[in-house]
């Protein structure tokens, strides 16, 4: 896999607005986000795609939207209401090939998406 800008933001080569790390999530906010809340969730182990994670792999995915979850709470928005969303591969509108969960909150979400 090649090395990509989140790779490079987990080693503190490139500057993020981090709100979020445990030895397994780092969590940073989006530069340019979709709406008001834009927050990045990402493994520190890379995969790919959500297609290349495996059965093994399950504990470190429910870690990423727990953390998600954790942020929404302590953020004072959970209740309102926020959208967490992971785009896979070109057709599914995903761009940085690390596998990462959305974290979308602030405003109004469509309720079906296009």
């Amino acid at each position: 896999m090649s090395d990509t800008i989140f790779d490079k933001i987990i080693r503190r080569e490139i500057p993020a607005d981090i709100v979020y790390e445990d030895n397994d999530v780092l969590a940073f906010r989006d530069i340019h986000p979709q709406a008001p809340v834009h927050v990045l969730f990402i493994p520190k182990k890379s995969f790919a795609t959500l297609n290349d994670v495996g059965e093994a792999d399950a504990p470190l995915l429910g870690k990423l939207l727990l953390a998600a979850a954790a942020y929404a709470k302590r953020e004072g928005f959970a209740e309102a209401g926020y959208r967490c969303v992971i785009n896979c591969n070109k057709g599914g509108g995903q761009t940085v090939y690390h596998l990462h969960v959305h974290l979308l909150a602030g405003k109004q979400m469509p309720e079906r998406m296009a």
